[in-house]
């Protein structure tokens, strides 16, 4: 029998089709990639084949990468557990789907500016029965036992825009994205002195904890009267360390003055389903109060007012805008303001929380964070697209996907 000699096969191959067959082949594996990291899901041959062919026209891999964003499994698998460590302080994905993680959830599907995750007037509620209650999140879990098939969270009937303020009934002054909605509250303002809402927020949206950005040369006018001058007795402690983290953080805390958990009791057992956010503006909740007598001097919290002492000395390197809208700056440049929703503009207007989006998808798409040169070349560039595109965020896992489709 006659056989025709592989290497003469494939090169009739290329003068018929005009291209290699082993092109062919890398392309197939790059779009099985992206659509496997974007998704979690293989994809079936039709949607293969077609992110095969927007590879050869678009060998970037932007058009191969946007189809397999169409795929529900995005929004129900992926997108969920992306944003489900940030509702709680364990940073686990084994967590209930809940009214912080839809509203992420919704805002990347619906391309709207991701800058409103730390200031709009924006949730996101489901179809189903129960209706959303303010004290429980038996509507949210409820749409998730639904299952995909039946809830799918890609589509927009299912998984609803509202209003924050209307469906909560809270002042629209006092609603600050994500971080007033039910589950960052019972994540973060329970107990404690809402240092675990403001400390938490920077971890899951600007990329960084508190120790990194310890400046001992701010101005501690703000450090509370719960933090002793003299801890152990020893004042060097305070002066060498603490003051570092309480002269920057304290200075943001009075956002938090008027919010609160509340929660009723059962034979003194909290009672999870029963706990609610609070806010009373004018008032200051009495957790401000806590160990007060640790030292009198301190500062004492007196209403919702803010200042970022950040704006100068070595955090100035988080990048702070000088041009969004709202912004009001002291004689000494520190931006100033009232209340949580100013203070996430604040934070959300930074470059690194710009830098900050772009990592956490790099790391969820590409298993790593951007190490060598070109890693951090191309996020850096994904970071200023992203800035200039309006903050979508599903142009991100798009440009991040195409870029780490593999060769």
């Amino acid at each position: 029998m006659f056989k025709i000699p592989v290497l003469a096969l494939s090169a009739a191959l290329i003068m018929l089709t005009g291209q290699s067959v082993y092109a062919d082949a890398e392309q197939r594996r790059q779009a099985k990639r992206i659509h496997d990291r974007l998704t979690g899901t293989p994809p079936s041959e039709v949607i293969l084949s077609e992110m095969e062919t927007r590879l050869i026209d678009d060998p970037t891999g932007k058009s191969a990468a946007e189809k397999a964003l169409e795929d529900p499994a995005f929004y129900n698998v992926t997108l969920k557990n992306f944003a489900a460590p940030w509702t709680n302080e364990e940073q686990t994905v084994f967590t209930p789907l809940n009214d912080y993680t839809a509203t992420v959830i919704g805002m990347i599907r619906d391309d709207i500016d991701f800058r409103e995750v730390l200031s709009g007037d924006i949730i996101y509620t489901g179809n189903n029965s129960p209706d959303y209650n303010n004290s429980n999140n038996a509507h949210y879990e409820a749409l998730e036992n639904l299952g995909p098939e039946i809830a799918n969270l890609a589509d927009d009937n299912v998984l609803t825009q509202k209003i924050q303020s209307e469906v909560t009934l809270l002042d629209t002054t006092a609603t600050a994205g994500v971080m007033t909605t039910r589950a960052a509250a019972r994540a973060f303002f329970y107990k404690g002195t809402n240092r675990a809402m403001f400390r938490f927020t920077l971890m899951n949206h600007l990329c960084t904890d508190l120790e990194p950005l310890k400046d001992n040369s701010r101005i501690p006018d703000r450090v509370h009267r719960d933090v002793t001058r003299s801890p152990g007795g020893d004042s060097r402690i305070y002066l060498n360390s603490c003051v570092g983290c309480h002269a920057g953080m304290d200075g943001f805390m009075g956002a938090y003055a008027n919010y609160e958990l509340e929660f009723d009791e059962v034979d003194d057992v909290v009672t999870e389903n029963t706990a609610h956010l609070i806010y009373t503006p004018g008032t200051v909740q009495g957790k401000f109060l806590i160990n007060e007598n640790n030292f009198k001097p301190g500062h004492e919290t007196i209403d919702d007012s803010w200042i970022n002492y950040w704006r100068n000395g070595q955090n100035a390197l988080l990048g702070w805008s000088n041009g969004y809208p709202g912004l009001t700056l002291d004689e000494k440049g520190h931006a100033i303001g009232n209340g949580a929703k100013s203070m996430g503009r604040e934070l959300a207007n930074s470059e690194a929380f710009a830098q900050c989006q772009v990592k956490k998808v790099f790391k969820n798409v590409c298993l790593r964070e951007p190490g060598n040169t070109a890693d951090r070349t191309e996020a850096n560039k994904i970071v200023t697209d992203f800035k200039a595109g309006n903050y979508k965020m599903k142009q991100v896992f798009r440009d991040v996907a195409a870029y780490c489709k593999g060769n």
